[in-house]
């Protein structure tokens, strides 16, 4: 069996990956392509994992964590979907230690050992720290920036650090990382490569980030485009997308107040200038899949 795992990070969907794979739970059913809903696994998911971190996991716990997620029909499932963006850690211990998720990359060594047998995957997406930090510290009953932080430099956060060390760790696990601020372009992307079906297919919820951040008047338009045109293919859908959002973008779901001690627009320009270096490094990784537009 394929498993895939989400893993969030923090403040990059808000669990809407999750929300827009139970829209499309029918459809994807018809594949093989099972997506239980949270309660059935996040709570038994990180006790298992909490609970196995020292230990290796037998078969009943694989089985034990199945019987919970199939009960109704686990014959059909060829592939088995589940998004837990606190499986490495609650937002407050996000960077505690002094290291972005500290125990990340045990955890999906265990995941891995829990499923071993079959295929597991992990998908995570990924945000410029300039607007990662400020929205995690906001999630956190933190007061103190700085105590947040943990002895964390953000010019020295790197996300290619992180997917190092959880490759380390599970050397067969295939990770597919994408940007949370190219999500309005490639959102459909992200779900059809989690479900395994074929990148064209028609799915709910393709266009979900991109109407959160257009006029509807655009996205009006849009729809209207696509109904007149329904054989573009994805990279001139995307540009269309774009041209779209240059004219009907709504600036205030675009841009982020930031408001941190120290942090003036030089500051957030450099920690973005070593955000996509960053991303740089992660897109030659051996094991690692990027989708962008």
């Amino acid at each position: 069996m394929q498993v895939i795992l989400h893993i969030g990070v923090h403040c990059t969907d808000d669990d809407l990956f999750l929300k827009t794979m139970l829209r499309n739970t029918e459809a994807f059913r018809a594949d093989g392509v099972a997506i239980p809903g949270p309660s059935r696994y996040r709570q038994l998911l990180s006790d298992l994992v909490n609970s196995l971190s020292d230990t290796q996991p037998t078969d009943e716990a694989r089985e034990v964590l199945l019987d919970a997620l199939l009960d109704n029909d686990p014959g059909y499932v060829d592939r088995l979907v589940l998004s837990h963006p606190n499986i490495l850690s609650v937002p407050k211990l996000a960077l505690a230690g002094g290291k972005i998720y500290r125990h990340a990359e045990n955890r999906v060594q265990t995941m891995a050992e829990l499923f071993r047998g079959d295929e597991l995957e992990v998908f995570v997406g990924l945000r410029n720290p300039a607007t990662y930090l400020p929205a995690v510290y906001a999630a956190t009953p933190h007061t103190d920036f700085a105590e947040f932080l943990g002895g964390v430099d953000p010019l020295h956060l790197r996300w290619s650090d992180l997917i190092q060390r959880m490759r380390l760790a599970a050397p067969d696990v295939p990770i597919t990382v994408w940007c949370n601020e190219d999500t309005p372009l490639i959102w459909g992307q992200v779900i059809r490569e989690a479900a395994g079906i074929d990148l064209t297919r028609k799915i709910t919820g393709a266009f979900e980030v991109f109407s959160n951040i257009i006029k509807p008047e655009g996205m009006k338009r849009f729809r209207a485009f696509l109904k007149e045109n329904p054989d573009i293919n994805e990279r001139q859908k995307r540009r269309v997308m774009t041209a779209f959002l240059d004219k009907y973008a709504l600036e205030d779901e675009i841009e982020q107040e930031l408001d941190l001690p120290g942090w003036d627009e030089a500051y957030v320009d450099m920690l973005t200038e070593l955000y996509e270096d960053d991303l740089f490094e992660i897109e030659r990784m051996p094991g690692v899949t990027v989708i962008a537009p």
